[in-house]
């Protein structure tokens, strides 16, 4: 459907309004799955922390895919349910054009990380996610220099910069590792992808046109010597009164 007035501000504010909508199914979707996934748990008395990352292991290396739907209990789901929302909305929202690469790139990367180098436990949980969307939408802005975006990255820093704590092994109860990989992947996700999604507007001027005349080419000497007309707007009537001499 289209529309006369397309740049109309009311226009404007419902496509605004629609890619809101649809910036926050995804993330919706995933939250609505870890939550079910939990219920299960509950409802049949079983435990799906087998399905976690266990470094060096070959039964833990399907935890690399799994583990972000796991988790270890109701405190664990609610912590990180709403930063999923919030995040993983504003990466649909101003990097819709790359936003599943980047996530592919975030989950990957970081869970790979944990098999490879992480303790000898069962790491689960969506937090490394988060840490790196958090980190993404943080360093992009920055890196592509662009005021909205620089925006953001501010917004985020105040709402989830004590996370930064996270990736530090103060407490052996919660998977640092996950926080600081995934960290790390965001900010690699936030290089690589500097150049693709949203850009900052640079204005182009226009060089003035080179002078074409024959005083573009003419010596100092001849300059001087022969100096250009006025210009129309610079012009002046100039009346001559010649006095005869004196025949005497």
């Amino acid at each position: 459907m289209t529309t006369l007035f397309p740049h109309h501000p009311y226009n404007i504010y419902v496509e605004e309004k629609n890619l809101l909508k649809r910036s926050i199914i995804p993330p919706l979707i995933f939250v609505a799955a870890i939550w079910i996934i939990k219920l299960l748990e509950e409802y049949y008395h079983i435990s799906f922390v087998f399905l976690g990352i266990i470094p060096l292991t070959a039964q833990g290396f399907i935890g690399i895919f799994t583990s972000p739907f796991i988790h270890a209990g109701y405190d664990h789901l609610l912590s990180n349910t709403l930063p999923l929302l919030v995040v993983g909305t504003g990466l649909f929202y101003f990097y819709r054009e790359i936003a599943y690469r980047v996530i592919a790139l975030i989950w990957l990367f970081t869970n790979f990380w944990v098999w490879i180098a992480a303790r000898p436990d069962a790491h689960i949980g969506a937090s490394g996610l988060i840490y790196g969307f958090v980190c993404f939408l943080f360093f992009s802005g920055m890196i592509r220099r662009h005021t909205g975006l620089m925006a953001i990255s501010l917004l985020v820093t105040f709402l989830y910069g004590s996370m930064v704590w996270g990736i530090l092994p103060v407490s052996q109860t919660i998977s640092w590792e996950s926080h600081l990989f995934g960290s790390i992947a965001g900010i690699a996700a936030a290089v690589y992808f500097r150049k693709e999604g949203p850009q900052r507007v640079v204005k182009v001027w226009e060089p003035e046109a080179e002078p074409t005349g024959p005083e573009y080419w003419m010596t100092e000497e001849q300059k001087k010597k022969f100096p250009p007309p006025p210009q129309p707007e610079d012009t002046q009537q100039v009346t001559y009164i010649y006095k005869e001499k004196d025949k005497r």
